[in-house]
């Protein structure tokens, strides 16, 4: 079941790839989900000034004659969120000097994250500012690396019940 929707992904990629680049997007993930209704093809896109509901339609809609011929129940386009895992290069450039927070495989000196400034990356490692120590971390062992969202300066807003409160 894995292989064929990691071939599914595989088979979108180039199609999914060219679009984003025709329409001045970048392809940032494809996910499969399987589950009781069917197969999910879910594809991730973004533009440098962000993704708003009209980018996405017409990405799906340019999107949808690419992929008629792949086995698949629902497609998906969408943002990838300010919160955007960091796996290309250019998203680490991105982050560079900003708190990013880390999940690991496994637990690493008892723990299975951490969080700090992003000082630096290469192919194999990534070295966090924490509390003022530098600590190199091996890619290989970082299941999930993302920014750090902060909500300071947010409004919050009473959404209350919806009867005039």
């Amino acid at each position: 079941m894995a292989k064929s929707r990691q071939s599914l992904a595989a088979q979108a990629q180039p199609r999914c790839e060219k679009l984003a680049a025709q329409l001045g997007f970048e392809l940032v993930d494809i996910e499969t989900e399987r589950d009781a209704t069917g197969i999910t093809l879910r594809i991730l896109v973004d533009r440098p000034e962000g993704m708003d509901m009209d980018s996405c339609e017409r990405y799906h809609r340019a999107l949808l004659p690419l992929v008629e011929d792949l086995e698949y129940d629902y497609l998906e386009v969408s943002s990838p969120g300010i919160d955007r895992p960091l796996k290309k290069d250019a998203d680490f450039e991105r982050s560079l000097g900003s708190e990013v927070e880390v999940h690991f495989f496994r637990a690493i000196d008892g723990s299975k994250e951490c969080q700090g400034i992003l000082a630096d990356w290469d192919k194999d490692t990534l070295t966090l500012e924490i509390s003022g120590t530098p600590r190199v971390l091996q890619r290989k062992d970082c299941a999930l690396i993302r920014p750090v969202v902060s909500l300071d300066g947010v409004e919050e807003f009473d959404l209350g019940d919806g009867e005039g409160s």
